[in-house]
């Protein structure tokens, strides 16, 4: 692995905004070089993607997805098939944040999947939720 990527250059590549730094962030990505980027990475450049640039939530799961998928990028601290799982359950509405969706593949990715929350909007598949009752 030669390092992590930082938010600014997944949203330049996924965007292609501004050119000339897209195309930076392209000579990176679309390198041969393992590169390896991080759950709150993902949940940031939803953040920017849905919020800064309009983009729909569906849209924004699927380049996460693809993004993913690539052969040189590498998941720190996560299942990468989890992470995707995770990505999923962001598509279908504003139910699940991506940044709760990445705390959920983290918790599914351990021995010991649970979770303390308030939020009743909580994934629940596959992990233990508890709000402290």
């Amino acid at each position: 692995m030669s390092g992590f990527l930082d938010t600014s250059v997944v949203v330049r590549y996924l965007t292609g905004d501004p050119p000339e730094l897209a195309e930076q962030a392209a000579g990176i990505v679309d390198g041969e070089t393992g590169l390896r980027v991080t759950d709150v990475v993902l949940a940031e450049t939803a953040y920017v993607l849905t919020s800064v640039y309009q983009v729909p939530r569906s849209v924004v799961v699927d380049h996460l997805i693809a993004f993913l998928q690539k052969q040189n990028i590498v998941l720190h601290g996560l299942d990468k098939g989890v992470a995707l799982q995770a990505l999923l359950l962001c598509r279908p509405s504003g139910r699940v944040s991506f940044a709760d969706a990445m705390v959920w593949a983290a918790a599914r990715s351990t021995r010991d999947p649970v979770v303390y929350t308030l939020d009743e909007r909580f994934p629940v598949q596959g992990i233990e939720v508890r709000r402290g009752e």
